[in-house]
């Protein structure tokens, strides 16, 4: 409920601009929020109060988005943006549609204007497309091995931003928990050996955004471990309000400083419950 009691206008401005230097400001944190409500909805796994919330929220951030405008307008500009059809697919899961922009990344995939992009985020667009119905004949199998987890590296090879692309790998080839048995073999044995280590390892450092985002993998996996252990640190790292905190280091204050620096991990561990639930429930789509 906490995103969900900051979508006022001390948060966000009025308006977001088609064109921005830092999409980190406003239009990826809106983004990021949508597709939170969105898999909510998806699942369905929420109480009542929980699932009004998220179709609030997903309106209130569509029309934020100026009903799919703002990404249409930015695609119109510029052929080479993945962003537009990346964010505007979560908001189909919520029955929002965009006609032209459908129409127009179409014809952008079937022209082949996309630009080159890192393995996992070629399948972040790929999934995008995908998400939205819409085909782009992409070779999945392919697009997973040339990514950093689909060489299956030693374990000890990775960083901070190698296992954020890592995640995303997942997420995407997964459809965000909802295709769990479209990981090969191989790689479901090597992130069930591997995965428990490295989240605690991040757990063990505070890095809470990060900790989260290794629970969502774990919730696309075809048997996800759910580590009571995990679950439990994580879940005492939340505050009162719902917020959680991206790390160790105190919190500010202020509102409107406490949201941006808090609002990922926070969406991130919405996403993770909410697979986490919808899973043990057995509701999986």
């Amino acid at each position: 409920m906490y995103l969900h009691d900051h979508r006022d206008a001390d948060i966000f401005p009025d308006d977001i601009p088609v064109d921005f230097d830092n999409a980190a400001t406003v239009y990826k944190p809106v983004s990021e929020i949508g597709m939170a409500a969105a898999l909510v909805l998806r699942e369905g796994v929420g109480g009542t109060a929980q699932l009004r919330a998220a179709r609030e929220l997903i309106d209130s951030t569509w029309r934020q988005l100026r009903e799919g405008d703002l990404l249409y307008e930015r695609q119109v500009r510029n052929c080479l943006l993945t962003d537009p059809i990346e964010v505007y697919c979560h908001f189909t899961y919520g029955g929002h549609r965009h006609q032209a922009l459908e129409q127009l990344a179409a014809h952008n995939a079937a022209v082949r204007s996309m630009p080159e992009l890192y393995p996992d985020r070629r399948l972040a667009v790929a999934n995008a497309y995908r998400m939205c119905g819409m085909s782009t004949g992409d070779d999945w199998e392919s697009l997973l091995r040339a990514t950093w987890l689909g060489a299956t590296p030693p374990p000890w090879a990775i960083d901070w931003d190698t296992a954020y692309s890592m995640t995303h790998t997942v997420f995407h080839v997964t459809d965000w928990g909802g295709r769990p048995d479209d990981l090969p073999p191989d790689i479901v044995d090597y992130l069930a050996t591997w995965l428990p280590v490295w989240t605690d390892v991040w757990a063990e450092v505070g890095d809470w955004d990060l900790v989260a985002e290794l629970l969502i993998v774990d919730a696309c996996l075809p048997e996800p471990r759910f580590d009571l252990d995990v679950w439990t640190r994580f879940a005492a790292m939340q505050h009162g309000d719902g917020l959680v905190p991206r790390d160790g280091e105190p919190v500010d204050d202020d509102r409107f400083r406490r949201f941006w620096d808090h609002h990922h991990p926070t969406v991130a561990a919405v996403v993770a419950g909410t697979l986490a639930v919808s899973r043990l429930l057995g509701a999986r789509r």
